[in-house]
Formats: structure tokens, C-alpha cells, sequence
């Protein structure tokens, strides 16, 4: 066996210790939807990298998970949005089992939520009112890429933006194959880092008994 690089060796001392806040049951909102909204200003208002990039993870027609950094685009209560590429391996995932996770790690904060439900797709003419607004180089990345599909090299990917970027012109529509999901919650949980990995978790659970209500509690860390 090849012993381990300086840069891996000593691992098992890294270590933080968290101070930052804490999080108590009487402090947070009844809704986890605005729960989430004020964590979401507060990672905002401290600058942290990307506040709006979130883990996915999903299980594939042979039950293995994969994870992968998404960003969410709208989030209320209807539930969490991204887009992406419909033939993708996420998209592939999604129409075996619509069941899947969602992570927010703001590090800056020591704050993660976690979220788990149901992932459906969006309704068309909102996947292409977002389309319409990106940047036009994102807009022919769309075409461009045949997302999780082996290419040839970095020239190879250059060439179909190229193609795609004289075939689509200035105002190219919505592909076909590109556009948003929505995961509906059913779990969410509110994790601050605390001293002595004695974490705060408070965590919400849909009432399917009563619509719109959640239940609230505390996990051990």
C-alpha cells in the first residue's frame, strides 16, 4: 500500500470547534419555510460563497445514490427549484425514483439544512420564463451540452458550443430537453454547530393529518 500524502496524513486531527450560535426551539419560526428564510438571509448578509448552492441527492433504477452541487432558484412554500438538463444522470435518477435530498452547508454560519421529499418537474412555461433570463452563453450551453455522456476532450465540448452558438443565434428558445424540478418537502432539518459537537438539530416533519401544518423536535446530535 502507498503511504498517504502530507496533505492526507493527518486527517484525523482536523478538527473545529463551533461557537458561532445556537438554536433553540422558542427562537425558531413555525413555518420551516420562513425558518429557511432567515437562514437564507443571514448566509446572504455574511457573503457566503454561493449561499444558493445546494447538494442534490438521488437514487438511480438500481437503488445507488449520487450526489451532486445544484443551485436552487426559487424556494417557498410550494417547495425547492432547479433546473437542468432532462436527459442528464440527475434527470435519468429522477424518473426511476422521484424521492431525494436536499443539503445546504453554510460553513461560515456553522449551519447546514437538510431536506428531504419529493421531486417532480416544473410546469413548462416556468422552466422557459427562467430559460429567457439567463445569460446567453448559458443559453447555448443548454444545446451545447450533452450533459453526463462521454466526449472527447475539451475541444470536443468547445466545437458544439460553437455549433450550437451559430445555430441558436442571439435569442435561442428553451430546448426540449432543459428545464426545472421542484422538490416538495416533507422533512427538513435546522443543524447549528455547537461546542463539543453538542449540535443544535431542530427538526420539522409534515402533519399529513392537517394541511399546511408541520411538527417540530429536537434531535440529539
Amino acid at each position: 500500500m502507498q503511504p498517504l500524502t502530507d496533505s492526507l496524513a493527518n486527517l484525523a486531527d482536523l478538527r473545529k470547534e463551533y461557537k458561532y450560535a445556537a438554536l433553540d426551539e422558542g427562537d425558531v419560526a413555525v413555518s420551516p419555510f420562513e425558518q429557511f428564510s432567515r437562514w437564507f438571509g443571514e448566509a446572504k448578509a455574511v457573503k457566503a460563497l454561493e449561499p444558493n448552492a445546494m447538494t442534490l441527492a438521488t437514487i438511480d433504477a438500481d437503488g445507488r445514490p449520487s450526489a451532486r452541487i445544484v443551485l436552487v432558484k426559487g424556494a417557498d412554500e410550494n417547495g425547492f427549484t432547479f433546473f437542468t438538463n432532462y436527459e442528464s444522470r440527475k434527470a435519468t435518477a429522477l424518473a426511476a425514483h422521484e424521492d431525494a435530498a436536499l443539503l445546504f452547508f453554510w460553513p461560515e454560519l456553522e449551519r447546514q439544512v437538510r431536506i428531504e421529499g419529493k421531486i417532480t418537474k416544473i410546469a413548462p412555461q416556468v422552466s422557459t420564463a427562467y430559460y429567457v433570463s439567463r445569460p446567453l452563453g448559458s443559453k447555448i450551453g443548454a444545446w451545447a451540452s450533452p450533459q453526463s455522456r462521454v466526449i472527447a476532450d475539451r475541444k470536443a465540448l468547445q466545437d458544439l458550443w460553437d455549433d450550437a452558438a451559430k445555430t441558436q443565434g442571439n435569442q435561442p428558445d428553451r430546448p426540449p430537453h432543459w428545464g426545472g424540478y421542484c422538490l416538495k418537502p416533507t422533512y427538513l432539518e435546522f443543524w447549528q454547530g455547537r461546542e463539543s459537537r453538542l449540535h443544535d438539530r431542530i427538526v420539522y416533519s409534515r402533519d399529513d393529518s392537517v394541511a399546511g401544518k408541520w411538527s417540530r423536535s429536537r434531535l440529539a446530535p
